[in-house]
C-alpha cells in the first residue's frame, strides 16, 4: 500500500481509518482513501500512539522517557526509567494508559527484564509489572478486563487482569509461541489475537492456548498490525530488519493491506 517508509511501527486503526508512526521521520501518519497525511512530528522518536477516552492522541517518545497528549507533556518517565527506551502504549477506556520499557539498551545491549508502568488520567505514572522479557506490543481486550502485552525474547503473550486504577494482577501465559518472537499485536472481534513476528516475517493469529489460526507470510521483518472494526482487512508494516541502522536511516519500511478470508 505504501513504500519508502524509514521505519513504519504503531498500526493502528482508529475513527474508520488507519494510523501508524515513521520512527525515522519523527511523524505520525494517517490513511486516507490510501493517501498518507502526516498529522503530527515529534521532535524524537514516536514509537508508539493510542486514544484517551475523549479523543486527545497519545504519543510514546521512547527515547526521551516522556508521553505527550496532543503534542504536549502529559507524563514524565523517566522517574521509572530514564535510561531504556519505552516501547508501547495501550490505553483501557477508563483513561489508564499502559507503557512498557524494554529494560535493556537495544539493540546493543545485554538483555534484561523489562517492565510495564500505568499512566493514569491525572498524569502520574507508577510501576505495575516488572520482570517482563522484552515487552513489545500491548492491547487491552474490549471490557477493559485485561491487558495482553507480547514477551518477544519470552516466546508469549502475557496477559493481566486489570483494576479499575490500572493496577494488574494474575500474571499468567496466554499463548506460547514457541520459536517465534511477537511484535506488534491486535486483538481481533473474536477475542484472537493478531502477532507480528519481525524474524519470522509473517503475520499470525492464536487463540487463547496458543492455537494458531492463520498465517499470513511477508517479505520481510512485520514489526506490528492492525485490523479493521469489520474483521474484513489486516494492515502490517514490514522493514528490512538485518541492518539495525538502515531501520532509522534508510527508506526500507513498507505498509501492507491484506484481504481477510472470513472466519
Amino acid at each position: 500500500m505504501l513504500t519508502g517508509l524509514v521505519m513504519g511501527e504503531s498500526v493502528r486503526w482508529h475513527d474508520d481509518r488507519l494510523w501508524f508512526c515513521d520512527w525515522g521521520a519523527g511523524s505520525v501518519i494517517r490513511v486516507d482513501a490510501g493517501r498518507p497525511t502526516v498529522v503530527a512530528r515529534v521532535r524524537g522518536l514516536p514509537f508508539c500512539i493510542d486514544w484517551l477516552p475523549g479523543g486527545a492522541l497519545l504519543t510514546l517518545d521512547g527515547p526521551a522517557a516522556r508521553l505527550l497528549r496532543d503534542g504536549a507533556d502529559y507524563a514524565d518517565l523517566s522517574g521509572i526509567d530514564g535510561v531504556h527506551p519505552w516501547n508501547d502504549i495501550a490505553v483501557d477506556s477508563r483513561g489508564n494508559a499502559f507503557v512498557n520499557n524494554i529494560g535493556y539498551d537495544f539493540p546493543g545491549g545485554t538483555p534484561a527484564p523489562g517492565l510495564i508502568a500505568v499512566v493514569t488520567p491525572d498524569g502520574k505514572a507508577r510501576q505495575v509489572a516488572d520482570d517482563l522479557l522484552f515487552p513489545n506490543g500491548m492491547a487491552v481486550t474490549p471490557d477493559d478486563a485485561t491487558l495482553i502485552v507480547a514477551e518477544s525474547h519470552g516466546a508469549r503473550l502475557t496477559a493481566f487482569d486489570i483494576a479499575p486504577d490500572g493496577t494488574l494482577t494474575h500474571r499468567r501465559v496466554w499463548a506460547d509461541l514457541p520459536g517465534d518472537a511477537p511484535d506488534g499485536i491486535a486483538i481481533d472481534a473474536t477475542g484472537a489475537v493478531w502477532y507480528a513476528s519481525v524474524p519470522a516475517r509473517h503475520c499470525r493469529r492464536v487463540r487463547e492456548g496458543g492455537e494458531v489460526l492463520a498465517t499470513v507470510a511477508l517479505p520481510d521483518g512485520a514489526f506490528d498490525c492492525a485490523i479493521t472494526a469489520d474483521q474484513q482487512t489486516l494492515y502490517a508494516v514490514t522493514a528490512d530488519y538485518t541492518d539495525p541502522q538502515a531501520m532509522v536511516t534508510g527508506a526500507t519500511g513498507r505498509l501492507f493491506e491484506i484481504p481477510l478470508v472470513p472466519a
